[in-house]
């Protein structure tokens, strides 16, 4: 049995070490999402280039909604590195990047209840943007060959908001249970 100020790890039985190496199982999906990274980064690039390449012909309402999709691109790009670097710091093992320049502020103190209101928030800017990007479109709004209908538009308001919601609701429990751990740690 390991002393108190001991740096030898514990050993563990035959079904612990299989179960605690089960977690390398998600380094093949942390894998693949590097991989839709790169997807995403392609995708960025085609839709830079067209909005460069048509600078001179699209029209402001165009424009605006190029840029937002480029946003958009970032927006889901960023949710992909907090997935990736947060879930494999949190469920898989350390990446030990303290001292490290480049090492995201959010990653020192990141956990699973971190990273659900990070990943929350994610979500919702991802939604604004789309929300967005539909009431800018949504001039032709009832007109033959519309891709905007009104119900659409109204659907995609509700889940927007129940995304809020739900972030709000994951923020409250979270902080709930921030104030019972810290009353319990004074008695």
């Amino acid at each position: 049995m390991n002393q108190p100020g001991s740096s030898a790890a514990p050993k563990l039985g035959p079904l612990s070490t299989l179960i605690f190496a089960s977690r390398w199982l998600q380094l093949p999906l942390y894998l693949g999402l590097i991989l839709a990274q790169c997807v995403y980064v392609f995708l960025f690039m085609k839709e830079l280039w067209h909005l460069i390449a048509g600078a001179n012909s699209l029209t402001e309402q165009l424009i605006m909604l190029l840029v937002l999709g480029l946003i958009d691109v970032v927006m889901i790009s960023n949710l992909l590195v907090m997935v990736i670097v947060g879930g494999y710091e949190t469920f898989v093992s350390r990446l030990n990047l303290q001292g490290h320049p480049d090492q995201p502020e959010w990653l020192s103190h990141v956990n699973a209840s971190v990273l659900k209101v990070k990943l929350a928030m994610a979500i919702i800017g991802i939604s604004s943007i789309h929300l967005l990007k539909t009431f800018i479109a949504i001039g032709d709004l009832g007109a033959p060959g519309s891709k905007f209908t009104e119900a659409g538009v109204m659907w995609q308001t509700i889940i927007h908001t129940i995304f809020i919601l739900s972030a709000i609701g994951i923020a409250w429990t979270d902080k709930l249970m921030a104030q019972s751990v810290s009353v319990s740690k004074k008695h």
